[in-house]
């Protein structure tokens, strides 16, 4: 397991062990989380993309929250479907959880309309601050130990000289 990987696991178990114990940030833990976790490890992005990708989730739960706050009807999700998936093709975002995250205000049916986008902002925060400094850990570290297999464990030279 790469130091990212383990970073992401103790980062949705915090969230979520967060979301049960304080009912106010109960909308922090959402499943897609766990899929913007995987996104965002799975190929080098820019930071400009991850960035991008993080705005379009925001605007994508804020579509979602507006259009649940007039309506819960299926017309309200059709058109939450439409300039969600408008936006994504526009700005090309290519991450399809972003769409999902739309759909958050329909299942939790939160009591304001700012909840929802305030929880994924300050989810999609700390993921990115928690993936960031687990980037940095493994750029300084390294991903596996540096040693060398010649017969016996031997210390690697770099390694000797640090």
């Amino acid at each position: 397991m790469t130091i990212k990987s383990g970073a992401i696991c103790v980062y949705i178990v915090l969230v979520y062990w967060i979301s049960l114990h304080f009912p106010i940030m109960h909308t922090l833990f959402f499943p897609t989380l766990g899929a913007f976790s995987l996104l965002f490890i799975s190929k080098p992005f820019k930071k400009e993309e991850v960035g991008s990708i993080a705005i379009g989730a925001v605007t994508a739960s804020l579509i979602g929250s507006i259009c649940m706050y007039f309506s819960t009807g299926v017309l309200s999700i059709l058109l939450n479907t439409v300039a969600v998936i408008w936006l994504i093709r526009k700005f090309r975002w290519n991450a399809p959880p972003i769409l999902a995250v739309s759909f958050i205000p329909f299942f939790t049916q939160p009591a304001t309309v700012w909840i929802t986008p305030l929880s994924v902002t300050v989810s999609l925060i700390g993921l990115l601050l928690f993936l960031y400094a687990a980037d940095r850990l493994e750029r300084k570290f390294g991903a596996t130990p540096r040693f060398v297999r010649s017969g016996t464990d031997q210390e690697s030279p770099e390694r000797a000289a640090m």
